[in-house]
């Protein structure tokens, strides 16, 4: 449907309920989904008086989550749970209007202030989250009665665990090119998911699926829960897992475990029970080892195959995630996930981002393998085809050489052509460095390419990606040759 027939059902929803016009509409940022939001600003009509007004106007994607949204939040608002109330619904469901909680998500919070706190106590984000904490179990312990007709996905189990875990194999493992024997690593899959499945519990509460900072809105400072529609019955502490190990945002282990600590107190408070601290270090480490390697998988469709820069931006903090919880046996019962676990973490391709300024990378490839990826969400750059010079890999005696090799860049440059090339490159290239440079950038790509990316394009790497270090100390240069697997960073020469 296209954005004028949404206004058009939104704007007649917002008449019926308000029994006034729209003055305003404006479309608001989307998500990872495929739902509309808009805001809706006007008027009310209040025991006969018109009064200010706004709300959120969604037009769905999917029926069934629709319908799954609309309910829950009628159920646990009436429970007492923080979440937006939904004020009018078409008929199929697939549009609505709700509550106007602002735009002040608990992540933009969380990003700005320390979640260690200081000297004097507790930061402003260890408070919230200890708050939203609180708000998790309470919506997590709604009595089953309220909210199992309103869910529309089945229960978590073994074989939403084996769903999630071949998701990660074939969106993040296969489209990253890695090695892996499969019927060893599928035999650690079943046995993965079958301690799952004993570690939870036996059937579960209200498992939101979801849960995490971007999903919190924080309205006049207290915490409201939004999209929710994908909520199940299952085990509640991967929803505090999914929230405390969410890649992006940043929290450290203490933290982690000190929020794990008020999670289980808070749940056992609740349900009347006492704690059991080696099984909750068990579900722990299981469950987020299984929420990393998931969200590895989403981040391996949306980032590595669909090139949306927010995910690849991503992949960095979820492999240190993993990176922590291979260090503390969390993979120790499945020796070929922790194998391939180990590669990954290790990728070159996520490797050297902490420069704080520019960084450019330089690459040398073979246009029979495609262009270099892109992992920095940037795009762009400059790509130079270096097919037209003459190759030296039509020469036995250069076949098993490549560009950074005497006797081949010897060979290039008695011809004369590769230094005009290399020349003209740099040329062209310059003007955006110094640009990004001024304009704080953070990254910029340059490619060579050629036949078998082994002789030319390598030269032309070497060469231009050199000349860059020195004539601009202050970025820092990558330079990698990809049929090589070869990756460095290059320093300037310091002079003596």
């Amino acid at each position: 449907m296209d954005k004028d027939k949404d206004i058009e059902i939104l704007t007649e929803l917002y008449r019926v309920y308000c029994c006034a016009g729209v003055n305003e509409v404006s479309r608001l940022p989307g998500a990872g989904s495929g739902r509309r939001y808009f805001r809706l600003s006007g008027s009310r009509i209040v025991n006969g008086q018109e009064v200010p007004f706004s709300c959120i106007g969604v037009a769905g994607d999917s029926e069934r989550d629709c319908r799954a949204f609309v309910s829950l939040a009628k159920v646990f608002g009436e429970a007492g749970v923080a979440v937006p109330e939904v004020y009018v619904a078409s008929p199929d469901y697939m549009h609505y209007i709700q509550e106007d909680l602002g735009d002040t998500s608990l992540f933009s919070v969380i990003s700005s202030n320390t979640a260690d706190g200081d000297a004097g106590g507790e930061s402003v984000a260890e408070k919230l989250v200890k708050e939203v904490m609180t708000s998790l179990v309470r919506m997590q312990t709604v009595k089953a009665s309220l909210w199992e007709d309103h869910v529309e996905y089945n229960p978590f189990g073994r074989r939403q665990a084996m769903w999630d875990l071949n998701y990660f194999k074939y969106e993040y493992l296969r489209p990253s090119g890695f090695d892996f024997d499969e019927d060893r690593l599928e035999d650690d899959f079943e046995r993965f998911a079958d301690d799952l499945t004993k570690v939870s519990e036996t059937r579960g509460g209200f498992m939101y699926r979801d849960f995490q900072s971007r999903n919190v809105m924080l309205s006049q400072g207290r915490p409201y829960f939004i999209d929710f529609q994908g909520g199940r019955r299952g085990p509640g502490v991967y929803d505090a897992i999914s929230f405390l190990w969410q890649a992006k945002a940043g929290f450290t282990n203490g933290f982690r475990n000190r929020m794990m600590d008020h999670y289980f107190n808070e749940r056992c408070a609740i349900n009347g029970e006492a704690r059991h601290p080696e099984t909750e270090t068990l579900q722990t480490q299981l469950f987020a080892l299984f929420r990393t390697l998931q969200v590895l998988g989403a981040y391996g469709l949306r980032g590595l195959v669909e090139r949306k820069a927010y995910f690849i931006e991503s992949i960095p903090g979820a492999l240190s995630n993993l990176k922590d919880l291979i260090n503390i046996g969390a993979a120790d019962r499945y020796p070929e996930l922790k194998r391939v676990c180990a590669v990954i973490i290790s990728d070159v391709r996520f490797l050297n981002n902490s420069h704080d300024g520019l960084q450019i990378s330089v690459f040398s490839f073979s246009y029979k393998k495609g262009y270099p990826s892109d992992f920095t969400g940037n795009g762009g750059g400059f790509m130079f085809d270096c097919r037209g010079m003459h190759n030296p890999g039509r020469y036995i005696e250069y076949r098993n050489l490549t560009g950074r090799d005497k006797p081949v860049a010897d060979f290039l440059e008695e011809r004369g052509e590769v230094q005009e090339f290399a020349s003209n490159a740099l040329r062209i290239v310059s003007p955006s460095v110094e640009t990004y440079l001024r304009r704080g950038f953070s990254s910029l790509q340059i490619g060579f390419g050629c036949t078998g990316g082994q002789h030319r394009s390598v030269y032309c790497a070497e060469r231009v990606a050199r000349e860059l270090a020195e004539r601009y100390p202050s970025a820092c240069v990558r330079l990698i040759h990809r049929e090589q697997n070869i990756d460095t960073l290059i320093t300037p020469k310091k002079e003596i």
